[in-house]
């Protein structure tokens, strides 16, 4: 074949739990530290570790899915009905009060993908997920907070940037960061 057909890869997928922590902690940490080489400077990718990762709320919370091809753990996400746009259990400004669904919009949250699988539609396929999630809740919009490794999947699932922020490790290392939303259109 002159042209190479791009591989569908078959995903499924299951709601995090409490005991997955470590291996979710795993890939994060693993994301973080490769996929953001060609965006970040290394001092950025080691704030980076302090200023994203797990917000446990969210597998509490039952709205985290872990992502398989075959048995093979390759990447996590979720969404949030709660305040709180990015960080872990250890970010500063968390804020635990629930959304409204009728004017506010979901939270996208947490989106890792394995260096070894990533461009294989994990991202993709995570967005689909929490995006349906949401709405089945009433949500009929998104926002998230992208790294600028993720700003390129998420303007190609429609997101549009409506604001480019540094945020300021303990390190005083700034991390830059954009905040993106995306709107669903109902047919009535």
């Amino acid at each position: 074949m002159a042209n190479a057909e791009k591989k569908l890869v078959d995903f499924s997928h299951r709601t995090a739990r409490a005991a997955d922590l470590p291996a979710l902690k795993e890939i994060m940490a693993a994301s973080i530290t490769l996929l953001q080489q060609d965006f970040l400077s290394a001092d950025q990718i080691e704030a980076s570790h302090e200023v994203m990762g797990l917000d446990t709320q969210l597998v509490e919370d039952g709205t985290y899915y872990m992502v398989f091809e075959g048995e093979t753990f390759v990447g996590c996400g979720g969404w949030s009905s709660r305040t709180t746009l990015f960080g872990a259990d250890h970010s500063r400004g968390r804020d635990a009060t629930m959304l409204d669904p009728g004017k506010d919009a979901a939270r996208i949250r947490a989106m890792y993908t394995h260096p070894d699988h990533g461009r294989k539609g994990v991202g993709r396929y995570i967005m689909q997920l929490c995006e349906s999630k949401a709405a089945d809740e009433g949500f009929k919009s998104f926002e998230l907070m992208a790294t600028l490794a993720g700003v390129p999947l998420y303007k190609a699932c429609s997101y549009e940037p409506v604001e480019h922020r540094d945020v300021t490790a303990s390190s005083g290392v700034k991390v830059p960061m954009v905040r993106m939303y995306k709107e669903t259109r109902h047919v009535a």
